[in-house]
């Protein structure tokens, strides 16, 4: 009689699948020019930052010392693009022009003197229930965030895992943000974006948005982790 053969030992499990690394997504608005606070320059191209907005720039690119950044992207206006160039000459990067990061489309009041617009009876809407607004033949602001937050979600998608710099606009940025913390787009105005500020959002596949830091202008970045 042979001895029974013992059961094979059971093949040994792995623990719990790690989740994939964040993406740290960090959105910059672009520096000061001459007409910021005065005009609503819109997408009128030829607008170049000032001195003040060229420092600006440059201090964004320093305080992201430390982080390695994955890539970098820029709404096409001037403005914009130069904000960029600091942080793509100290990454080593070259800076990809999307059109989702574009300002938002003012119509017939791109040009205009804020002290008029505010004047005229249609800025309280802007200000108050932005959601039913539409620029003269302009952009609305529910475009406008669907715009930026689709374009987002592509690159965020192309680069996962890694640390996305994309500068932008005010209002699009505040947008973006207000959809990341599940708030109604009519209390964006709420939300202040200043001139080169960055604002701060974590992506972790299979978790709500976190958004991490909002018109930031002066600590180092490099402790920023997505989560």
């Amino acid at each position: 009689m042979t001895a029974a053969t013992p059961p094979a030992s059971p093949a040994p499990t792995s623990g719990p699948s790690p989740e994939r690394a964040g993406t740290l997504l960090l959105l910059v608005r672009h520096g000061e020019t001459p007409t910021t606070g005065t005009v609503l320059p819109g997408r009128a191209p030829g607008l170049h930052l000032s001195d003040r907005g060229r420092a600006q720039a440059e201090r964004v690119a320093e305080r992201l010392t430390g982080l390695s950044v994955s890539a970098i992207y820029s709404s096409p206006l001037e403005r914009a693009r130069e904000t960029a160039e600091p942080t793509a000459a100290r990454t080593g990067l070259e800076v990809n022009r999307d059109d989702g990061l574009l300002e938002c489309d003012f119509g017939d009041w791109t040009g205009a003197a804020i002290a008029d617009l505010a004047a005229l009876p249609e800025w309280r809407t802007v200000q108050r229930s932005p959601s039913a607004f539409r620029f003269p033949n302009g952009e609305g602001f529910t475009e406008m965030q669907a715009r930026i937050v689709g374009a987002l979600a592509v690159l965020c998608t192309a680069h996962a895992g890694g640390v996305l710099v994309c500068f932008s606009h005010a209002d699009p940025i505040k947008a973006a943000v207000i959809h990341a913390l599940g708030t109604h787009l009519d209390l964006f105005q709420r939300i202040v974006i200043s001139p080169g500020s960055v604002s701060a959002i974590s992506f972790v596949e299979g978790h709500a948005p976190a958004v991490l830091m909002v018109n930031s202008t002066s600590e180092p970045l490099s402790g920023l982790r997505a989560s």
